[in-house]
């Protein structure tokens, strides 16, 4: 039977899950632990910036909309915006697989082009450097990213200080239409996913899609971001209205968006999954090429995010705990 000191998972928040866990392990002994995009770990020979992220069929995604190397992709891009959201430069990936006995090879080969492509395109120089192999009845994808900072200091969420611009590189809201595509076009009566009809859909369908199963996080201006003196930056995993209020609340401030500004994707607020940098800069700085200015931070409120001086009141975002439909596909 459940009770209140011992719910089941389904019945708490992503965040109540992550305190049980950091409240039994004790305090971090990292430069940087746990509450930020990555952690930052000591070296004798300079810092490491370390983060992981695991892709499970069900919660994450669906084999009858992402191919293998739709997954080996999006499981690199993930982790590799994890760490450039630190001002870091990745270096290398492990991944772990867990799959079905029936798995056919060609997936897995499939799956690893996905990985090598994505590292090529949006982190040259990273590589898969190692991982592991087991069997499971859910195909599930474990990633460990690396980085280097390069001698300058990591970018935490927890740096924005009142008066500094509030800026945005790549996109807001597009992944999650493309998201909102899949479920309210390629599910049965009964909710199980379909394969994608291709032929149906529109530019800025297959737009949205893309940017869903395949993103492309700037990875690369993370560092540039922290060259130019960015105060506080993270990866918009999870909603730009829920990240901001994240960073926000570790900086002790309110961010106040321009509506003007951002633009005219209906879920730019609420979508997830671009993982596009959210960071602040000082007033004076110029941005750096990519960035464009969103909004501002401004005195600590009640509400941690305005949009044109008014509290938000849209949707929270996605928690995997409370959002994810149990339908396999």
């Amino acid at each position: 039977m459940t009770t209140d000191s011992d719910p089941r998972i389904g019945e708490v928040s992503e965040g109540v899950v992550l305190r049980r866990i950091l409240d039994t392990v004790g305090p971090s002994a990292a430069e940087v632990g746990p509450g930020d995009d990555a952690a930052v770990l000591s070296a004798p020979h300079g810092s490491i910036v370390a983060t992981v992220d695991t892709l499970v069929h069900g919660p994450d995604f669906r084999l009858a909309w992402s191919s293998a190397f739709d997954l080996g992709w999006k499981a690199a891009a993930v982790n590799l915006a994890d760490v450039a959201a630190m001002g870091a430069r990745p270096t290398a990936l492990l991944v772990a697989l867990a799959m079905p006995d029936a798995t056919r090879l060609s997936f897995v080969e499939d799956l690893a082009s996905g990985l090598h492509a994505a590292c090529e395109t949006l982190a040259p120089g990273c590589r898969i450097e190692g991982g592991d192999l087991t069997v499971s009845e859910t195909l599930t994808i474990a990633v460990t990213a690396l980085g280097v900072l390069d001698g300058h200091a990591p970018v935490l969420r927890s740096g924005a200080r009142v008066g500094d611009v509030v800026a945005l590189a790549g996109d807001a809201g597009v992944a999650a239409r493309g998201l909102a595509v899949l479920f309210d076009r390629f599910r049965d009566a009964a909710g199980t996913p379909m394969a994608i009809d291709h032929a149906a859909l529109s530019a800025d369908d297959e737009t949205a899609l893309a940017s869903q199963l395949r993103p492309k996080p700037p990875i690369v201006l993370g560092p540039l971001a922290a060259a130019a003196g960015a105060t506080a930056m993270m990866d918009v995993s999870d909603g730009l209205a829920l990240d901001a209020s994240r960073m926000a609340e570790a900086s002790g401030v309110t961010i106040d968006f321009d509506l003007a500004q951002l633009g005219n994707e209906p879920l730019v607020l609420s979508g997830g999954e671009d993982h596009a940098l959210l960071a602040s800069f000082p007033a004076e700085t110029a941005l750096p090429a990519g960035f464009r200015a969103i909004g501002r931070v401004v005195p600590e409120m009640r509400e941690r995010v305005l949009v044109d001086g008014t509290p938000y009141e849209g949707s929270t975002g996605w928690d995997p705990y409370r959002d994810w439909d149990a339908h396999a596909g």
